[in-house]
């Protein structure tokens, strides 16, 4: 997926869910399975809504004051992005089955 231009951010009782639209101004909905800083950078693992795949997204996320304005960019660099999803298993070793 490409830099996202817009967010809607939904929380219900069940989780957090994020509304993104891509460059094809498509939207795709996804449930927040973590949030987390690394390496001074704060990073969302995400699951789309809709898909019944074992793969997850990761965006940087850019925080604002107010929430309808953060942003939420692309990872492009697949070495970065493997770090960040091993930081995401090692924080949630005891939530999710890795193998």
């Amino acid at each position: 997926m490409a830099d996202i231009e817009k967010n809607i951010d939904d929380e219900s009782e069940e989780g957090r869910f994020l509304t993104l639209t891509d460059d094809s101004g498509e939207d795709i909905s996804f449930e927040v399975i973590d949030e987390f800083p690394y390496n001074g950078k704060n990073y969302v693992v995400l699951i789309p809504f809709e898909d019944l795949e074992d793969e997850v997204v990761i965006l940087e996320a850019i925080y604002a004051e107010n929430p309808e304005d953060n942003e939420y960019i692309s990872v492009e660099d697949e070495a970065l992005v493997k770090e960040v999803f091993e930081e995401f298993k090692n924080r949630n070793a005891d939530e999710y089955d890795f193998d």
